[in-house]
């Protein structure tokens, strides 16, 4: 898995020129039960993003590093998509898939509108 994370950010590197908009997050998750802390997971990915036709959107890969509370962590290949239209100057709708990669994938997926005052 190491080699295939390390190729994917040489190749997305590399065609920095060919992409419209090659980036890097790292983006921490926190949850919470009431007041009680269950864990986090925290993302090193490297994407890129784009528009097409008022259409914006993003794909990212990397690692994940899940931390439950008082559990053992574990550095998981995850990936995410995505994109955003604007229905009007005012609204707009968004969506997210996001994919573990383990011995049982897991999906998370994400879809709304936002409308700005």
């Amino acid at each position: 898995m190491k080699t295939f994370i390390a190729s994917s950010a040489l190749v997305l590197m590399s065609a920095g020129t060919a992409l419209a908009g090659p980036y890097a997050v790292i983006e921490t998750n926190s949850g919470f039960y009431g007041s009680d802390f269950t864990g986090s997971v925290t993302d090193l990915h490297i994407g890129y993003e784009d528009t097409f036709n008022g259409l914006s959107y993003y794909a990212e890969i990397g690692p994940s590093s899940f931390n439950p509370d008082g559990g053992e962590a574990e550095t998981l290949l995850t990936t995410k998509a995505g994109g955003s239209f604007d229905f009007s100057d005012k609204l707009s709708g968004y969506t997210e898939l996001a994919i573990t990669f383990d011995d049982t994938n897991s999906y998370g997926t994400k879809l709304g509108v936002k409308y700005s005052f």
